[in-house]
């Protein structure tokens, strides 16, 4: 018995899983909202902190694993002037 693949034939040409049309906004594929359809949302400044801590941590190599949440949680809590302290040190630290 001899089995027939057609999809890993020699002839099988890509297929983009992203088409995209030409219907651009400057380099985004899509329109960007309509800025009174924004959501009104604040962030507080804790989590802020936390998600640029998150950040720097990744820009500098050292992606944190789950079980850093509290340290960063804790840093996060810290005063805004020693949070970008610690991420001006990861900042040079590359």
């Amino acid at each position: 018995m001899t089995a027939t693949s057609y999809e890993y034939g020699p002839h099988q040409g890509y297929v983009d899983p992203y088409p995209f049309d030409g219907s651009a906004y400057g380099d985004f594929p899509i329109a960007p909202p309509h800025p009174p359809q924004r959501l009104d949302v604040a962030i507080d400044p804790q989590d802020r902190r936390r998600l640029e801590l998150h950040a720097a941590l990744t820009a500098a190599g050292i992606p944190p694993l789950p079980e850093d949440r509290e340290a960063i949680d804790r840093l996060s809590a810290l005063p805004g002037n020693i949070n970008s302290t610690i991420q001006r040190w990861l900042q040079h630290a590359l």
